[in-house]
């Protein structure tokens, strides 16, 4: 990518911009699969299959569109369909599923007619998170292509775009690879199909929304002060002022029609995650996590929240989540994914005139008596994501810090033998002097 700026010209990376250290490998694969060749063209088999451990692709669903090299058509489709026909009226005895160079393909909803479903499909478009749920992470669909020249193999297609639904993805060029081997008869035979094409598509949250979409606020059981998400994190309000972007607290929403309407703070989040040091056991502490939903018109279906920490280095619990571990290169921390149980809380509801919507759990981690300390911030996570989203952490000097009194506190056993102690040493003296 270039940017010209006052007859300077910058190149930035796109790749570096996309590149997510805690899962350097994500990414969504779209495959081309030509399984046979027609009198005009050929059927092929298109896969989209997610890669990010914990990025999944929400309501409404994926779009993939394409430019056709050449003067290609759709004759049909199976467990997917082109948002547009486009101009057929140059096919008198049969009309063709689309006509268009540029067509624009959805899933199939899950009640769709059998006669119209393909394997793979019918998801309405949405596709897990590969560490969540890799049966669901992928969709597929059946294309019959038309209109090709004589004794063609097939031109790749160009252009290729993704929505997931909204922007944030860019594509790579179609390549040629191996052809795909799949496994039949129970695996005792391998089927080749006749060519295959790939093309990698990268996520960037800058290219998606210049502004975070959610913030982290921290606290705990020793300290009253709670650190609050920092202002502005997600944008700011004039003080004291109307605003068409957010509605105060109390007021009753029935008339707002944006969905991207949020209630006023001081952060301006759609989202806030609350991490709160509740209590230091002898050999286990416990922390409780709350995400908490200030819109006022959008729920968040299957959400997860990942947490870089380095407490996970040991085993921990949570009593509301389901969790797992998620191995990082290069990346000291360790990174614990966490989402909702099934119908209980995969849905984070949306906000009202009273109250937020949220998910909360409490978490039981394992100390490790070398490295365990409350000090310093240790306590509070490096970093937190949700939806594959990098929330706005306060800054390290705002962490609620341990009373100095405190730095080197003794076990409540060393506080009472040392009461007694005191108390039969005073006790003596008193007799002595006696």
């Amino acid at each position: 990518m270039m940017i010209q700026l006052e007859g300077t010209t910058l190149a930035i990376d796109t790749e570096l911009d996309c590149y997510d250290p805690l899962d350097p490998n994500g990414n969504v694969t779209i495959t081309f699969d030509i399984l046979k060749y027609t009198l005009d063209g050929y059927l092929a088999r298109v896969t989209i299959q997610n890669y990010y451990q914990y990025r999944h692709v929400d309501k409404p669903g994926w779009k993939l569109g394409w430019t056709w090299a050449k003067n290609e058509i759709i004759w049909s489709m199976s467990g997917a369909f082109a948002i547009q026909q486009g101009n057929c009226s140059s096919y008198k005895y049969q009309a063709p599923h689309c006509c268009k160079p540029d067509p624009v393909i959805v899933d199939l909803m899950p009640d769709a007619n059998p006669q119209n479903r393909s394997d793979g499909c019918c998801h309405g478009g949405i596709l897990s998170a590969w560490a969540i749920d890799p049966s669901m992470s992928y969709s597929s669909f059946e294309v019959v292509v038309g209109n090709m020249e004589k004794n063609s193999t097939g031109d790749k297609p160009l252009n290729l775009t993704l929505m997931a639904p909204g922007p944030g993805y860019t594509c790579g060029q179609v390549q040629d690879v191996s052809p795909t081997v799949s496994s039949v008869i129970g695996g005792r035979r391998e089927e080749q199909v006749f060519k295959t094409w790939k093309s990698t598509c990268m996520y960037s949250s800058y290219l998606a929304s210049r502004i975070p979409i959610c913030c982290v606020s921290l606290s705990t059981f020793y300290n009253p002060t709670i650190t609050s998400c920092p202002d502005c994190s997600c944008g700011c309000r004039p003080a004291d002022q109307p605003s068409e972007s957010c509605v105060r607290a109390g007021a009753i929403p029935y008339t707002l029609a944006k969905a991207d309407l949020v209630r006023c703070t001081d952060h301006m989040c759609p989202l806030r995650i609350h991490w709160h040091v509740k209590n230091n056991y002898l050999s286990h502490w416990r922390v409780k996590l709350t995400v908490s939903n200030y819109h006022y018109r959008r729920n968040y279906t299957d959400w997860n929240v990942l947490v870089q920490h380095p407490g996970f280095g040991q085993p921990s619990t949570a009593f509301s989540f389901n969790s797992t571990l998620l191995r990082t290169i290069g990346v000291s921390e360790d990174v614990a994914l966490y989402w909702g149980n099934t119908f209980n809380n995969t849905e984070l509801l949306e906000a009202d005139p009273y109250q937020m919507g949220s998910v909360t759990t409490e978490i039981l981690l394992k100390k490790d008596l070398k490295s365990f300390t409350l000090s310093n911030g240790w306590a509070f996570p490096r970093t937190i994501y949700f939806n594959g989203e990098n929330c706005r952490m306060p800054p390290p000097d705002t962490f609620p810090m341990l009373p100095s009194s405190c730095h080197r506190s003794m076990p409540l056993s060393s506080h009472l033998l040392l009461l007694i102690a005191l108390f039969f040493i005073h006790s003596c003296t008193m007799i002595v002097r006696f």
